[in-house]
């Protein structure tokens, strides 16, 4: 897929499922407010509107075949390029796209968010820094228990459930590996703010 002309830095952080990667996503946002914008690839999840209610809690959303890949990648393509696009709305309390999107515009830093960022080649393509943001397992179930059942309308068994049969399993065989492919490997505990100097400290080393 042709990327030129490129005008924007794409800045990739991964790591799995709570790591912390959203938390330092925002951070860097703070740092280029009026420079820079935030895709995360969460919002790309498969519609499954026709699916039972009841099979829905079954699918492995940490499987790449659980993401529209092909719309993602295609996006991040147009944001390189300069271009905006319509992001879909994803509900994660239904497990569908309700219907509409929100418009993202261009900056000159776009800071893409995603657990499987990394471990898709078709998304490696695109992006000129890539960060990966590591933290042990009990710390990740702490963060998504809280997470899931406050923001997701989720249940304490279900999220336990899930943790054990696909987000686990996912980041051991998928998320954990692609931190191979990161120019940037953070690791908990660590200092937000000293780790958000250091990745600008790339971002402006990548845009002079």
């Amino acid at each position: 897929m042709e990327r030129n002309p490129k005008v924007s830095v794409l800045v990739g952080i991964a790591g799995g499922s709570c790591s912390g990667k959203t938390t330092l996503a925002r951070n860097l946002l703070i740092k280029f407010p009026n420079s820079s914008a935030l895709l995360a690839f969460d919002d790309y999840y498969h519609d499954l509107s026709e699916m039972p209610v009841s099979a829905r809690s079954r699918v492995n959303y940490d499987h790449p075949d659980s993401l529209d890949t092909q719309l993602f990648v295609t996006h991040l393509e147009a944001l390189g390029k300069g271009n905006s696009i319509e992001v879909p709305i994803y509900d994660f309390a239904t497990h569908t796209r309700p219907g509409g999107t929100h418009q993202l515009q261009p900056a000159d830093v776009v800071i893409v968010d995603g657990v499987l960022l990394l471990a898709l080649p078709e998304c490696r393509e695109f992006l000129d820094l890539t960060v990966f943001v590591d933290a042990p397992e009990e710390i990740r179930l702490e963060r998504r228990l809280e997470r899931d059942v406050s923001e997701r309308g989720r249940d304490e068994a279900g999220v336990r459930s899930q943790f054990t049969s696909s987000v686990s399993p996912m980041h051991q065989l998928l998320v954990e590996p692609s931190q191979q492919y990161a120019d940037l490997v953070v690791s908990h505990p660590f200092q937000l703010d000293a780790v958000t100097e250091l990745v600008c400290d790339r971002i402006e080393a990548a845009t002079s």
